[in-house]
């Protein structure tokens, strides 16, 4: 989400840190009625005939907008990520970035690629596209727009909208290094295991608890609104995948 100086005046919300270390909270496995989605049901066609709606219901993951950090208070702000399921020869794989740790928002976090929904924007597709191009580099023209997973929205302000989409392998990337610190990819059929996810509870200064969602892989923690927006795929998709 680009904090650099843009061409329209913007809002400058105070920067936002964890009050707590979200690496290293207590937790436990996860626990779903949906199970793993089998190999089968993971190619790009199994997975297009899923996603290729705009999807929107409820989920069983965390409502952070519950809690409001402060100074994040009143309407949300509009933003739009792109989901890329990336279309390798061993299988689909999710590209997710790290962003620097100077930003003002989700500060070294992992995130999908996107951003605020400007008012030059058609709509979140449009947003979601031109975000990930300015973050990554990824051309527009190697990516199959899906449908849309439903709209999450989090403590630090913002409504997001993520939108799915098949990318076909060939591009190249040129990530915009004031915001993106590392690009890179993690397979799918790992991120559609609800058994890969931790639930973490954080105990706050202020006596009040939060909960959120990890899945470690590798050397990434991947966690909180990425965390359980996957996490919300992963129920789509093992559901559908019950119910053929």
């Amino acid at each position: 989400m680009p904090d650099q100086p843009q061409s329209t005046p913007r809002v400058r919300r105070p920067p936002h840190r964890p009050a707590f270390d979200p690496h290293t909270q207590p937790w436990v496995t996860s626990t779903h009625a949906f199970t793993a989605v089998p190999h089968e049901h993971l190619s790009a066609e199994a997975v297009r005939s899923v996603l290729s709606a705009n999807i929107q219901r409820p989920l069983d993951i965390p409502d952070e907008s519950a809690r409001r950090h402060p100074g994040r208070e009143g309407t949300p702000v509009e933003a739009a990520v792109l989901v890329p399921l990336v279309m390798r020869p061993d299988g689909l794989t999710v590209l997710l970035t790290q962003r620097t740790a100077h930003l003002n928002d989700h500060a070294g976090q992992i995130s999908f690629p996107g951003g605020k929904i400007e008012t030059t924007d058609e709509d979140a597709i449009a947003a979601a596209l031109r975000e990930t191009e300015e973050e990554t580099g990824l051309s527009r023209q190697f990516i199959q727009v899906l449908g849309g997973l439903p709209r999450y929205l989090t403590a630090t302000g913002f409504a997001i909208s993520p939108v799915t989409a098949l990318v076909e392998p060939g591009f190249t990337l040129n990530p915009d290094t004031f915001e993106v610190a590392e690009i890179f990819e993690v397979p799918l059929s790992f991120l559609t295991n609800p058994a890969n996810f931790r639930l973490h509870r954080a105990e706050l200064a202020d006596g009040t608890t939060r909960q959120y969602y990890s899945a470690p892989w590798n050397q990434y923690f991947i966690w909180g609104a990425t965390a359980a927006m996957l996490l919300g795929m992963c129920q789509i998709l093992s559901e559908a995948a019950r119910r053929d």
